[in-house]
């Protein structure tokens, strides 16, 4: 559930901070609401499902976070900023950043499947990348200001249905 905790956090980050012109107020104050509530949802159920279950010293999950978890996240931190430095140094419209951002974080996950031995991350893991990657081509056209709808708002409401979701059955496998 911790993990699906940090999905919804930033999935709910990329909506709130993404969600701008060209929505209207309206719909962009809306997608920001149903973000919080999809977040606060699964902070909700992290904390019952924490009730719950009280796991064992050095129980399975203490693998999760070992070494090629470890070199993944730094190699996504790496990645991370040093591509948003050189978008930056080529001149790129700043709406390419969460493109980036939601290229990288797509990539991690789908690198973290395999490790985690949990193929359902890389299925968001690969949207993300795809979002992320139609924002960059998009970044470079006359529709760049889309891009921060397709590769935030969008990314932010696969992370928050996701963690949702999953989070659900979680708790519905666990009654």
């Amino acid at each position: 559930m911790t993990g699906l905790l940090v999905g919804a956090v930033f999935g709910a980050v990329f909506v709130v901070v993404n969600a701008q012109s060209p929505l209207n107020s309206v719909a962009a104050d809306l997608l920001r609401v149903v973000a919080c509530l999809g977040a606060a949802a699964v902070v909700a159920m992290w904390f019952v499902t924490a009730r719950k279950e009280r796991p064992a010293p050095g129980g399975a999950r203490a693998g999760m976070f070992g070494r090629w978890y470890l070199i993944i996240v730094a190699a996504e931190v790496l990645l991370l900023f040093g591509g948003l430095r050189v978008l930056a140094v080529l001149g790129r419209p700043e709406q390419g950043n969460v493109a980036w951002v939601a290229f990288v974080v797509g990539v991690h996950f789908v690198a973290l499947a395999p490790v985690w031995k949990d193929r359902s991350i890389a299925v968001p893991g690969a949207i993300l990348t795809v979002l992320g990657v139609a924002g960059l081509v998009m970044a470079s056209t006359p529709a760049v200001t889309y891009v921060p709808l397709v590769s935030g708002v969008l990314s932010g409401v696969v992370l928050l249905a996701g963690s949702v979701t999953f989070g659900w059955r979680s708790l519905a496998g666990a009654s």
